[in-house]
């Protein structure tokens, strides 16, 4: 049955919510765990679970996250398996952007009817979980499904930022609503007491969240989309289907995490630092992909590291290291203090010459300097964080944003290729 299914992959939406980590990239393309991208998660997911042919819907930024795709999935001539970027365009009958995930889909449908795409999966490409596809699917073909939602129990106090859905004993779906804002629209979805000690979920305040992840029988989908003109499936397509179609509910234990926010995105490579992360990126039998970069290890000299990853190429002289995500490239120098911090590195090594160039120009190297402090932040790629730089956690209630540096929910974050000068005191 894997055979017989595509994947879509929504990545073209702006990611304002993760600025200004989008300022210069597609959400999708945003570095995760040091070395990674976002958009390998879905795609891993996918080649783990024996999916082999996939397209990634691209529109806004996309030039780093097409470079990505380009350099990094590619298969054998003699496979069938495929990453197909299909970027947003004009064309005779859609002269306009994507209006929406379903919207994107639609101006898309050409790509996906092949007579032997049986089935239809739809994913957001930022999100952040491990998931086998095939049971997914084996759940689908089972309940003779039309559509199957992937869900998961979330909160009462998060239900405002998902598609939340009332299941019935069959796992049928039976009413959708998409992120409730009051108390009285959410009271109707909560489920039965019964259904949940059948699931082993304990709690009055659970309810069920789309994960964002919809399998389709394609017939069903190409009805829909050509029948309606919702722009989202969640927002249109799902709780129109429900009335008249088999929609199913696909429940799953694990880990996941929407790093659409500056806060989440922290929280969740802060988790990846712990002993014991929740998202397991050393799982032999479920690996994540990315571009292969041929770098050196990890250049470590009388450093003092606690609870941290170092990535490849990164070169760390006689500092301190706390609870922190250290990318590809990155270079920090003599006693600097780094704690509770990501810093995603350099896209490039600096030579003799560039470090004369840097001086002549009087501006800082593309490292974090020496005896710098930094707490609770985000180093975003190549900044130039100059000597003697505080990047305290204090004083942190409102947002704010200058030229080189934001904070956004208590965390600064320094964009790409931003210049602190030797000295700046920040919070």
């Amino acid at each position: 049955m894997i055979h017989n299914t595509i994947a879509i992959i929504m990545a073209g939406g702006a990611g304002s919510r993760l600025y200004p980590l989008t300022k210069m990239r597609a959400k999708p393309a945003v570095p995760i765990a040091g070395k990674f991208r976002l958009i390998d998660i879905p795609i891993s997911n996918c080649l783990n679970s024996g999916l082999r042919q996939m397209f990634v819907l691209t529109q806004f930024n996309s030039e780093s996250l097409n470079r990505h795709l380009s350099r990094t999935f590619f298969f054998s001539p003699f496979s069938s398996g495929f990453v197909q970027i299909l970027a947003a365009q004009q064309t005779i009958e859609h002269t306009d952007w994507y209006q929406g995930t379903a919207d994107s889909v639609r101006k898309n449908l050409q790509y996906f009817m092949g007579k032997h795409n049986h089935f239809h999966l739809i994913l957001a490409g930022d999100h952040l979980y491990s998931m086998d596809y095939q049971k997914l699917l084996a759940f689908h073909v089972e309940q003779n499904a039309d559509i199957t939602v992937g869900v998961l129990p979330v909160l009462k106090q998060q239900a405002a930022e998902f598609g939340i859905l009332k299941l019935d004993k069959n796992s049928r779906i039976t009413r959708f609503i998409e992120k409730p804002r009051t108390d009285s629209a959410l009271k109707p979805f909560a489920p039965a007491q019964a259904w949940l000690k059948e699931n082993n979920l304990e709690g009055e305040d659970i309810y069920l969240g789309s994960m964002g992840i919809y399998l389709f029988s394609r017939k069903v989908l190409e009805e829909l989309l050509e029948g309606t003109v919702h722009a989202d499936f969640g927002k249109g397509i799902i709780p129109h289907a429900i009335n008249g179609k088999r929609v199913f509910g696909y429940l799953f234990r694990g880990y996941w995490e929407d790093v659409g926010t500056i806060e989440s995105f922290y929280r969740a490579m802060m988790d990846l630092v712990a002993p014991i992360p929740k998202f397991n990126f050393y799982a032999a039998d479920r690996p994540i992909y990315t571009r292969p970069r041929y770098l050196p290890g990890a250049k470590v000299t009388g450093c003092h590291l606690i609870r941290s990853v170092i990535n490849e190429g990164a070169i760390l002289e006689e500092c301190t290291i706390e609870d922190s995500m250290i990318g590809l490239r990155a270079r920090i120098k003599q006693g600097a203090r780094i704690s509770r911090s990501v810093i995603m590195g350099r896209d490039y090594f600096e030579n003799p010459e560039d470090h004369e160039e840097n001086q002549r120009l009087g501006r800082p190297d593309a490292s974090i300097g020496r005896d710098c402090v930094i707490e609770k932040a985000i180093i975003d790629k190549n900044a130039r964080i100059g000597n003697g730089v505080q990047i305290l956690d204090r004083n942190r209630g409102e947002n704010k944003e200058t030229e080189n540096w934001v904070i956004r929910e208590g965390i600064v974050i320094v964009p790409k290729d931003a210049v602190i000068e030797p000295g700046t005191v920040i919070g």
